[in-house]
């Protein structure tokens, strides 16, 4: 009987455990499918059907000769699904270590399952990153190997093929696919195209059914953008930079244009930074990303001297031959004494204006600036571009500095001419300085040449555009005329000279203002701007070296060769000639003011 009575209790007790388990499972089903069937279907669906965006490529961007600068390239993120690795597999962990270019401890390391707090509750790790930027043909290799449970994500990575080159121009894209400067941020709303979208099912081993996709809407690349930039030109004044930094200056820029179009096709400043390195702060600063041709301000000295100069020509209150007494260091004006500047511990005495240019004279120009009285003086100045912005696609532009005759004070008359009491960006000295290139008219900085679709078709054009026009064309020619002397070797600038070919330009030397008011014995900045052939202009060259430390201190010496060097590989480059035909100005038929 006690045998048979352990047989009995132990039957009974697996009949309530039975009962118990069933009564469980029961419940657990009634819950599941009749208290609560939407949560669990919503729950299945979660797990299996997933809308995914599907990435448009950004467009591509081109110099004027279809040279790629930026382009988008397919990359993958690579990682593991630790929860589905098949033992069986590990064979090839080694292998893929290698391809994916880590060491197999991390590798190893990663593969371990693992737990992670979500909304305070723990789960199983399904995810982990492996590695990023895998290259397509790497991916394949990986495919190769069949491991499951590893896998990589596809999206498209921003490329720069050129590293720094126009690095100013083109901006960036940030990891976000946020364009942040330069022409990827200003041309974004044609480069981005516009994302897709599908909806679909995946299997228990996160493969896509693509038998029950439900809804796509397909990606629609972004339109390629061709820039005025010349590559060729870029790589030309990049050169010539890397050249400056000799100098030490704080840093330098260089510019080049069509005078009569208003087409850039080169902009470049050192020191500049690798957009495809843009966070990497150690080798660029956040500061190398300034384009100090629109974002930094300087006193353009002597260069200015063209407003004064061309003003009182346009009209017709001065000619090449009228002379200036350059020992007077004092005149008259509306009832009071002016005292004028010094030139440079020289005195020229009695010389005519082609000389006031040639040897640019401070003395004489603040003459002519007194001639013209403040009002003239101020409306020429904005006539030629500066105080305001140049209307550059690229931004943010600084507007200089160039207050209203209200505000001078009693020296003013006689500092502006001469390039003080102004600030200028070294884009608003280039394009006044292309007015006497362009026959007296002002255009409006062009660097966009044409929009495309991915098929080659043509979106949009951007046409040349004439401002206004500033100066008589008569005034224009003959202020060229005199600039031709500058570079000879009687002018401040003879070591621009380019044998064989008529070059126009000025320079300008510019002490610095100190924090403290007045301006720096220590501290310059040097420019050359210049045209060529000057009877008929084919490019304008501005070369401005911020604060150089290291030769002779003034634009005709340090800026002046800079221009020469530029100027004579890019007459070989464009093939100019110094009696090239004269060509028509489209900016001609802009009104005289």
């Amino acid at each position: 009987m006690a045998r048979g009575g352990i047989r009995l209790t132990r039957l009974l007790w697996i009949f309530v455990v039975f009962v118990i388990g069933f009564s469980a499972v029961l419940y657990r089903l009634v819950d599941l499918q009749v208290l609560h069937p939407d949560a669990l279907v919503e729950e299945s669906e979660r797990i299996r059907i997933r809308i995914e965006e599907q990435e448009a490529r950004r467009g591509d961007i081109y110099d004027r000769n279809h040279n790629l600068l930026a382009t988008t390239r397919t990359v993958r993120q690579v990682g593991v699904d630790p929860e589905s690795l098949d033992p069986e597999d590990k064979a090839n962990w080694h292998k893929l270590a290698k391809i994916l270019n880590i060491s197999y401890t991390d590798l190893y390391n990663k593969m371990k399952s693992g737990t992670r707090l979500v909304d305070g509750e723990a789960r199983k790790i399904r995810f982990r990153v492996l590695a990023d930027t895998v290259e397509e043909k790497a991916y394949r290799e990986i495919l190769k190997l069949e491991i499951d449970g590893v896998y990589g994500n596809r999206y498209f990575k921003r490329i720069y093929p050129n590293n720094t080159l126009a690095a100013h121009v083109l901006g960036y894209v940030n990891k976000e696919d946020k364009a942040v400067t330069g022409i990827e941020k200003e041309m974004n709303f044609y480069l981005e195209g516009q994302t897709g979208w599908l909806e679909t099912e995946y299997d228990g081993r996160r493969r896509e059914m693509a038998q029950f996709r439900k809804r796509q809407v397909d990606a629609k690349d972004g339109f390629h953008v061709s820039l005025t930039i010349d590559m060729m030109v870029q790589h030309v004044i990049e050169l010539e930079l890397k050249e400056l930094t000799k100098l030490n200056p704080d840093g330098a820029t260089i510019i080049v244009s069509d005078p009569s179009t208003g087409n850039i096709l080169g902009m470049a400043n050192w020191p500049t930074y690798d957009p495809n390195e843009f966070n990497n702060t150690e080798k660029y600063q956040v500061a190398f990303q300034r384009n100090l041709a629109v974002t930094d301000i300087y006193e353009p000295g002597s260069t200015f001297k063209i407003v004064p100069i061309g003003a009182a020509l346009s009209e017709e209150m001065i000619n090449p031959a009228m002379t200036f007494n350059c020992s007077l260091d004092r005149v008259p004006y509306k009832g009071r004494i002016v005292r004028l500047p010094r030139d440079h511990g020289k005195d020229y005495g009695v010389i005519n204006v082609e000389d006031v240019i040639a040897y640019s004279s401070n003395r004489g120009a603040a003459q002519v600036g007194i001639m013209l009285g403040e009002h003239r003086l101020y409306n020429y100045a904005k006539a030629f571009g500066f105080g305001t912005d140049t209307g550059f696609l690229l931004g943010p532009e600084r507007d200089g500095i160039l207050h209203e005759p209200k505000n001078w004070d009693g020296l003013t008359i006689s500092r502006l001419p001469m390039g003080h009491a102004i600030a200028v960006t070294p884009l608003q000295a280039h394009f006044a300085m292309s007015v006497l290139a362009n026959d007296g008219v002002l255009m409006k900085p062009q660097i966009i040449s044409r929009v495309e679709d991915p098929d080659g078709n043509l979106i949009d054009s951007f046409e040349p555009k004439a401002i206004r026009r500033v100066i008589s064309s008569s005034a224009s020619r003959s202020l060229s005329r005199m600039l031709v002397k500058t570079v000879s070797p009687e002018g401040t600038a003879p070591q621009a000279q380019i044998p064989g070919m008529e070059v126009a330009g000025k320079t300008g030397t510019a002490q610095r203002l100190k924090e403290t008011g007045g301006y720096s014995n220590t501290e310059v900045d040097v420019s050359f701007i210049g045209y060529f052939p000057a009877s008929d202009p084919r490019l304008v060259i501005t070369v401005v070296i911020y604060n150089p430390q290291e030769g002779i201190r003034y634009g005709g010496h340090l800026a002046g060769p800079a221009f020469k060097r530029v100027a004579e590989q890019l007459i070989h480059l464009q093939g100019i000639s110094p009696k090239a035909p004269i060509r028509g100005f489209l900016a001609m038929d802009a009104p005289e003011e």
